[in-house]
């Protein structure tokens, strides 16, 4: 899958020096010299992850990351930087950081993180991809139909869902039919395992 790696670093040399050695590995990079000029460039869709200085002029990690969140952007953070301490690196884990790292970071360190963090990437975007195609197939559900997914997933049989719907008992499995059919499921286990995903409560248990 093709990916991006940002690194975001005021130190001319330090920065230039990281977009070496991740070329070096093959890794797509985009380098700024200020946050400004990350922040201000428009997000890709690609799988990402972001190296940060932890302290440069103007914004620090900290505020990077408060607007990465507040514009829903979500990658994975490699802070890096020349003042660690025990404090600060458990206050970036804490905040969401996948690694923290101290200047000068050994080059090995460095790729690990960034392969973790681009793996991390990937997953997240595989699932956003699959929780965005069953919401438009739960949205192609009629009414009637998310009734009847309410019921079976509860473990109701056609002949329940039919009392409980006051129709034929022909005509409830009419429906949970086109209910699978449409939410392309298998089997009832994996119309359940649908319905967690998109946080659909059942209406009725057995």
């Amino acid at each position: 899958m093709d990916h991006i790696v940002y690194v975001v670093d005021d130190d001319d040399a330090v920065r230039q020096s990281i977009v070496r050695l991740l070329q070096s590995e093959d890794f797509n990079v985009a380098d700024f010299s200020s946050a400004a000029a990350f922040l201000g460039q428009r997000p890709g869709i690609l799988p990402s992850c972001l190296i940060l200085d932890m302290n440069m002029p103007v914004a620090d990690g900290f505020q990077v990351l408060a607007e990465l969140e507040k514009s829903g952007r979500d990658m994975p953070i490699i802070f890096i930087t020349g003042f660690g301490t025990i404090p600060l690196s458990v206050r970036a884990m804490k905040a969401g950081a996948c690694e923290f790292l101290t200047k000068p970071v050994r080059s090995s360190d460095l790729i690990n993180a960034v392969r973790e963090g681009l793996s991390a990437a990937e997953k997240n975007l595989s699932f956003v991809s699959e929780q965005s195609t069953l919401t438009q197939r739960h949205q192609t559900l009629t009414p009637r139909e998310r009734e009847v997914l309410g019921l079976a997933i509860g473990g109701l049989l056609n002949k329940q869902i039919a009392t409980a719907l006051g129709v034929s008992e022909i005509t409830a499995k009419v429906h949970k039919r086109r209910v699978m059919e449409k939410m392309q499921t298998r089997s009832l286990a994996d119309l359940v395992r649908a319905a967690e995903r998109l946080h659909i409560v059942k209406s009725q248990s057995r």
